[in-house]
C-alpha cells in the first residue's frame, strides 16, 4: 500500500466521522451527511484504484 493509499484509508473515515458529528450537533441535515459520505467514499475508491 502506497503512502497516498494509506492517506486515503485514514482521511475517508475521518471525513465520515466528522459529518456524523456535525449531524449530531445539528449543523448538517441528513441530505448533507449522505452527500458527504457518498462523495468521500466515491472519491476515495476512484483515487485508491488509480494509484
Amino acid at each position: 500500500m502506497t503512502d497516498a493509499q494509506m492517506g486515503l484509508a485514514v482521511a475517508t473515515p475521518a471525513i465520515i466521522v466528522m459529518a456524523l458529528l456535525l449531524y449530531r450537533m445539528g449543523v448538517l441535515q441528513k441530505g448533507g451527511v449522505a452527500t458527504a459520505v457518498l462523495m468521500s467514499l466515491a472519491i476515495a475508491v476512484i483515487l485508491f484504484l488509480e494509484q
